[in-house]
């Protein structure tokens, strides 16, 4: 018979307070066994989560949640929380259609502050709630929990200045775990290296906390410095140089992340505090299982893999997962080919420059850093330093390539705008995980990529549909003037062979994917299908589906999703009636682009959009949300005009 475990006790954060720190050790492991249990069969952000256990727990313990407001940056590290927030008997359909999101999601449970999903917002978050507070008069506490990678971006900055300016009564918990999704980079992760290496700095903090401690006059004007923080003793022990005491919030030191006793201390200790203040976390990411430990990289984000030894059991990785373990049998992943892709461009032509935001092996670009090391760029978690980066290349005669997942160049869109269309650079956008993505869901699916740059004066658009398409599409986009965007989806290709010879596509001209062998020459079809990127596929499934009904049908791989393809367009109105099909938000879309251009040549065929509607898609497997978003060539054909 088995023991009980702890962890089936626990329906609330409540019930962790009247646990031992070792009993809280014993469920900090059993929790552990249960995110090793679960992902190995969904997959998920394991490392991340399980070298965050004893943070979560020790946060829960301190803080009186919901009505203490515990924030996560990213979510990669909120499994344990959904573990003691009343969701453990839901666990195992993490990341499932239908299921419990892996990211913290508000409409799911009010302990989940904020949705979680992209790094580096989670301290303005917390900036807003503690300026609410201050508003409002109340007491309760503002915890934010960051990664070392995520601190380094832009937005955690502007929101470093603001608290330490205006004293907003909040903690940051830093967990400096010394890698994000690809090795940190960046001068802040050097400074905070040498935090941890510094003996002086450990020493002084260290003394100063002892001193904190020990009560007295000194305990009471630390802890109650508010707005005279910079006069405050730590200034005299504390070396001047350090970044976050300059900017007036206070800072220990170095504390062993796993040491739920430190951890409660000193958050309870700062929380006192009522001013803004850091806790710097040393974990170990993959804590507690060896081979996440071993790879964290790997681990971040990973499918479905054996618990025991840690090898992957077959199925597609997830969304971050590094290309090399996403190929499923002979057939490359869309990521595979524009990494190869990218280094045959870059043989070819010493201008090609290659840029990251913290996703190399994500984007296919760890072989191109090994290979052209003075070639790639990694600025770490900052998309608009990438894009604005590109800008300033292409303008010094480069020819920047920015890899970069779709929902991720959302957060530069400003630098799109203003530094590369504005003066029309050349810079290609490689805009990889376009579409749905599986199991990250709504702040992880590309959906938006071709309303937002549509729009956009001097941006074209490609939309390969299979993986000898991509590498065309991307010689293509390195050759034209101009910013270019070229959108492709998540995993495996369609198993064409990839082309010897590279082909210049000529700008804003479609291709016949299929049409009906009974059609007869000069004769409009039935039904003309205008697909997208990797609908061209499931919609030829379909017109063969409609072909046996006994209609006449062409598919047109549109290729360029700007600009259009007019002719084609004007061919397709003197069918009885045109479907668009896109892996995209509807409203403002390829398929509203095509309207736009039937009312121009005052077309008045029937003509339906079929794409993604206004509403979020949830997680799920890919191909479930396709069929439930009627993308796939089932749906694809229940939509034909009959």
């Amino acid at each position: 018979m088995e023991e009980p475990r702890i962890l089936d006790s626990i329906t609330s954060p409540a019930d962790l307070k009247v646990l031992t720190n070792e009993e809280l050790g014993i469920l900090a492991q059993e929790i552990r066994d249960q995110i090793i249990d679960t992902t190995s069969r969904t997959g998920g952000h394991v490392a991340s989560s399980l070298g965050a256990v004893e943070i979560v727990l020790a946060a829960h313990s301190v803080l009186n949640a919901p009505k203490d407001k515990l924030i996560f940056d990213v979510g990669h590290q909120a499994y344990a929380h959904k573990l003691v927030t009343g969701r453990a008997a839901q666990f195992d359909t993490l990341r499932s259609y239908g299921g419990i999101s892996g990211f913290p999601r508000p409409s799911e449970s009010a302990y989940d502050v904020h949705p979680s999903g992209h790094a580096s917002d989670s301290l303005s978050v917390a900036t807003g709630l503690a300026k609410a507070r201050l508003l409002k008069g109340t007491d309760e506490k503002v915890v934010a929990l960051i990664g070392d990678a995520a601190m380094a971006g832009g937005m955690a900055f502007e929101a470093l200045n603001y608290m330490g300016t205006e004293q907003l009564p909040l903690v940051i918990i830093l967990n400096d775990n010394e890698m994000s999704i690809s090795r940190n980079v960046g001068a802040l992760m050097r400074h905070l290296g040498d935090i941890r290496a510094t003996s002086h700095y450990r020493d002084a903090r260290e003394a100063l906390q002892e001193r904190m401690e020990s009560g007295g006059a000194l305990a009471s004007a630390v802890l109650n410095f508010g707005k005279n923080v910079k006069e405050s003793m730590k200034q005299f022990v504390i070396p001047q140089s350090m970044l976050f005491e300059q900017l007036g919030i206070v800072c220990t030191a170095p504390i062993d992340g796993h040491d739920i006793g430190a951890l409660k201390e000193t958050l309870s200790m700062l929380l006192a505090m009522d001013a803004p203040a850091l806790m710097h976390v040393v974990t170990r990411k993959g804590e507690g299982f060896g081979p996440a430990m071993a790879d964290p990289e790997r681990f971040h984000g990973v499918g479905p893999y054996d618990p025991v030894t840690g090898e992957d059991k077959g199925k597609a990785a997830s969304s971050t997962a590094p290309a090399a373990a996403q190929s499923v049998g002979a057939v490359p992943t869309y990521t595979e080919v524009f990494g190869e892709a990218l280094m045959r461009e870059a043989a070819a032509d010493d201008d090609v420059v290659a840029i990251t935001a913290a996703m190399a092996s994500g984007t296919g670009l760890k072989r191109f850093a090994a290979a052209y090391p003075d070639r790639f760029v990694d600025v770490g978690i900052a998309e608009t330093q990438a894009v604005g980066m590109a800008s300033g290349l292409a303008i010094g005669g480069k020819k920047p390539v920015v890899a970069i997942y779709s929902t991720f160049l959302q957060r530069a869109f400003d630098q799109v705008v203003v530094d590369c269309a504005l003066a029309n650079m050349n810079v290609v956008f490689a805009l990889d995980r376009a579409g749905v993505v599986g199991g990250d869901g709504p702040t992880h699916h590309g959906i938006y990529d071709i309303a937002y740059l549509r729009m956009i004066p001097h941006i074209r658009m490609l939309a390969p549909s299979d993986e000898a398409e991509l590498v065309n599409a991307l010689h293509t986009a390195l050759a034209l003037e101009g910013p270019v965007a070229v959108r492709y989806p998540r995993g495996k290709g369609e198993g064409v062979p990839l082309p010897e010879q590279l082909e210049l596509l000529e700008e804003g001209r479609s291709r016949v994917a299929y049409e009906s062998g009974s059609l007869i020459e000069g004769v409009a079809p039935d039904i003309t299908l205008l697909a997208f990127g990797r609908m061209v596929s499931s919609a030829v499934e379909a017109a063969q589906r409609a072909e046996a009904d006994g209609k006449t049908v062409r598919v047109v791989d549109m290729r360029w999703v700007k600009p259009l393809d007019r002719e084609a367009i004007a061919e397709a109105a003197r069918s009885q009636c045109i479907l668009t099909i896109e892996e995209g938000i509807r409203a403002g879309g390829a398929g509203e682009a095509v309207l736009e251009v039937l009312s121009e040549l005052n077309a008045s065929t029937p003509t339906r959009v079929l794409a993604i509607p206004d509403q979020l898609v949830l997680q799920g497997d890919t191909e479930v949300l396709l069929h439930a978003l009627g993308l796939d060539a089932e749906g694809i054909y229940q939509a034909l005009c009959f």
